[in-house]
């Protein structure tokens, strides 16, 4: 299974001069716009890349936007985003009910997470309403379609700041 990197078609920055968010997805979620339209809506994971984009570009954030259907690339990536960014917005999928090791991760860096879902994951099957990831996650956004992702980016800037002011 290849990995999708979604890239910014034009768009660059001094990554000095910003502060960049890793945003990861997990399973299925290359699948947005054909799978579950019901529950996940219509727009597919390029749209979503590109809102993410715009709507870090307003608040002064260096999106860097991935997807895999495999849990060792997630963890790799947060383990990246531990080095060499400021935050995470995870959208883990199916792994949020079932890894520890995006868990232990996630933990295990020093920038903060935030999850995200697209459903509201409580009021679906009983087995979605656990989450590995959420204990060690600085929140947890879910149902509000793709507007979650600038959810936790509207959430993630005041944080982040907070953070540098007191590492000051």
């Amino acid at each position: 299974m290849p990995i999708i990197e979604v890239p910014a078609p034009g768009w660059r920055r001094e990554r000095s001069a910003l502060k960049t968010v890793f945003v990861l997805n997990g399973p299925n979620l290359n699948a947005l716009g054909k799978r579950e339209p019901g529950i996940y809506g219509g727009k597919t994971l390029a749209d979503i890349a590109d809102e993410c984009r715009q709507a870090g570009s307003k608040l002064g954030l260096e999106i860097d936007f991935r997807q895999s259907n495999h849990e060792g690339d997630l963890v790799d990536w947060i383990h990246e985003a531990g080095e060499k960014a400021a935050g995470i917005v995870i959208n883990a999928g199916a792994y949020t009910h079932t890894s520890v090791a995006l868990r232990d991760a996630i933990k295990g860096v020093d920038a903060l997470a935030i999850e995200v879902h697209i459903s509201n994951v409580h009021a679906r099957e009983e087995f979605r309403h656990h989450s590995y990831m959420a204990p060690v996650c600085v929140g947890v956004i879910c149902g509000f379609g793709v507007a979650s992702y600038e959810l936790a980016f509207d959430a993630i800037v005041p944080l982040l700041e907070k953070r540098a002011a007191k590492a000051a």
